[in-house]
């Protein structure tokens, strides 16, 4: 559907305009989708993203400022998704025998087992660009990147 439809707007003051409000409504769009089939996980997408950080870095301890560096929503407070994420059992965080204020955080098995059954359902992140061609995908994602440029 296109944008004009999604939000009952019937013109812009320019393609840029344009761009920008479907870039911000399409962003919007995508992490609603996450975030309902994240639930089925019991985790948010940012605990998601943390948990993919951390299996990227294994068996190598991680700092939450590592991880806050790498993480996809900026915004995120890392310390308390951690300390959710140890809750849940799903890394261990030990205290750094230098600077007791630092941790040193390792996902835990359970924490690659959840990332492997996820991951198993990878079809399903896929299918959020199923109107694309795989060229079309690049092409968006290649646009994506000149716009952050």
């Amino acid at each position: 559907m296109k944008i004009e439809e999604e939000i009952s707007q019937k013109k812009f003051r320019n393609a840029h305009q344009k761009s920008v409000i479907n870039v911000l409504f399409t962003g919007s769009w995508l992490q609603l989708q996450l975030k309902n089939f994240m639930k089925g996980y019991d985790i948010t997408q940012q605990q998601y993203n943390v948990l993919k950080i951390l299996k990227g870095q294994y068996p190598t301890p991680v700092t939450t400022s590592l991880i806050r560096d790498r993480m996809l929503d900026k915004m995120s407070d890392v310390s308390r998704i951690v300390s959710r994420l140890q809750e849940k059992k799903l890394v261990s965080v030990n205290r750094s025998s230098v600077d007791k204020r630092l941790v040193d955080i390792v996902i835990a098995k359970n924490g690659m087992d959840l990332l492997e059954k996820i991951d198993s359902q990878s079809d399903y992140m896929d299918s959020m660009t199923a109107n694309l061609t795989d060229d079309e995908a690049e092409q968006l994602s290649n646009l994506l990147d000149k716009l952050r440029g």
